[in-house]
């Protein structure tokens, strides 16, 4: 099987930056939040589950998912986040190990969120952190998403601690400078782990 990197962060840490810069190095990517918007698609099984357990207030003008609505009724409540995430997550998890399995290339490059608090390590050759801190972790989340400042600390809170994150990596990418200042440092630094990655995957593929 192909040699698995988990590239995870929280929120607001620029996962999807990093991982451009890997897929403009020619690595496929498997990515954890494209999933979950195919597997609720408009006329999707599963949206029309989500509609009729949380009412129409969830659904937009054009019949997808209204996800800020959504994110609002299930954040104010521990039941309804369990019943959702019970819904959508094996269903998210089965199709990107389908999708894993298909790939051909050396290696890839897994992006999820929420790879350690779902226990995805496991599957993993080796897990990738992008770090930030806290402080500049609110501060791009409420400009990216248009979020109060409560909501993203309430995001934050649901995933595990920095230190926890930074406990399970193999390796390490900071990402605190602004990407004006960083996108030549950063490029540097994915280079680098690239070449790495084809090594190790190549040891991988030589037993």
């Amino acid at each position: 099987m192909t040699y698995i990197i988990g590239l995870t962060g929280g929120i607001g840490s620029g996962k999807s930056t990093i991982a451009d810069l890997f897929a403009e190095l020619g690595v496929p990517i498997v990515d954890a939040d494209v999933v979950a918007r195919e597997v609720v698609a408009p006329g999707s099984p599963l949206l029309a589950q989500i509609a009729e357990h949380f009412g129409q207030q969830v659904i937009t003008a054009e019949g997808g998912l209204d996800r800020a609505a959504l994110r609002q009724i299930v954040f104010a409540d521990k039941d309804k986040t369990e019943w959702l995430n019970q819904l959508l997550h094996p269903v998210i998890r089965q199709r990107m190990l389908r999708q894993l399995q298909q790939q051909t290339a050396l290696y890839v490059l897994w992006v999820v969120p929420l790879l350690i608090e779902n226990k995805l390590t496991e599957y993993c050759d080796r897990v990738l952190v992008v770090d930030v801190s806290e402080a500049i972790q609110l501060q791009r989340a409420v400009r990216r998403d248009n979020s109060n400042i409560q909501q993203i600390k309430k995001i934050m809170q649901a995933q595990v601690s920095r230190q926890q994150r930074l406990a399970k990596a193999d390796d390490v990418i900071n990402n605190d400078r602004p990407l004006s200042e960083s996108e030549k440092d950063l490029r540097a630094q994915v280079l680098q782990l690239h070449q790495y990655y084809l090594a190790l995957a190549g040891k991988k593929h030589e037993k």
